[in-house]
């Protein structure tokens, strides 16, 4: 008897281990959920990649602006609500230059084990602040921390969206730019992070990103535009 009620104790940990490896495969997959669509890169032969910044906008906008503008390189912003409604005037900087605005959230809270109102309204409150700066095309979306399980992709999926990750982000090696070339592709969405950029070394990496690939012949643009290849 006891040797049965262990082996029922060790199956329903082993289930419980199970659910919760899933659960944390599902919420960090960059390339599948169980609900609607997601891209992560798209499959093309033509050298092209889409830049894309998390985050902001913050005044380091102008000095973004200015390498993309260097390099006649089109990039898409997925911006934060709050920080669109304390910068204003950066987010309208973004659209006067042509670049495409995605939504990330109003509060940047993970979106995770939230409610579908919440969901809602981190979404149409942001989505509404995209429009008001003077953006007209269709607003892409990537949660925080590029983290979903099942609530957010069914709210997407409902409202016919779908969730954009990356492929490539430097952030996560020592050598970032080694790291980049070592696995660039054409169709790859690459992550950025110069908002909040102290230092100065998100903006080098930027810059260091842009002539690296322009060398070898790739340009950027959109990841509407990438999808739309």
């Amino acid at each position: 008897m006891k040797r049965k009620i262990t082996l029922i104790v060790c199956c329903f940990i082993g289930i419980v281990c199970l659910l919760f490896a899933s659960a944390y495969y599902l919420m960090n997959a960059r390339s599948f959920q169980i609900f609607g669509g997601l891209t992560n890169q798209v499959e093309t032969d033509e050298l092209v990649v889409a830049l894309t910044f998390d985050d902001g906008p913050t005044e380091k906008v102008d000095a973004i602006l200015a390498l993309l503008d260097d390099y006649q390189a089109k990039a898409t912003f997925f911006l934060i609500g709050k920080d669109m409604k304390n910068n204003p005037q950066q987010t309208r900087k973004i659209v006067e230059a042509g670049h495409q605005i995605g939504n990330h959230t109003f509060s940047h809270e993970r979106m995770i084990f939230q409610s579908q109102q919440f969901i809602k309204q981190e979404i149409t409150k942001t989505d509404q602040l995209i429009c008001e700066a003077g953006y007209q095309e269709e607003i892409d979306f990537r949660p925080p921390f590029g983290k979903k399980l099942f609530g957010l992709p069914y709210y997407l999926s409902k409202h016919d969206r779908e969730t954009i990750t990356w492929n490539i982000e430097p952030d996560t090696a020592e050598d970032k730019l080694a790291y980049v070339q070592e696995k660039i592709e054409p169709g790859s969405i690459i992550l950025l992070h110069p908002m909040y950029d102290q230092s100065g070394e998100e903006l080098q990496l930027l810059e260091e990103i842009l002539q690296l690939l322009t060398s070898q012949g790739y340009s950027f643009i959109t990841v509407d535009e990438l999808q739309n290849l």
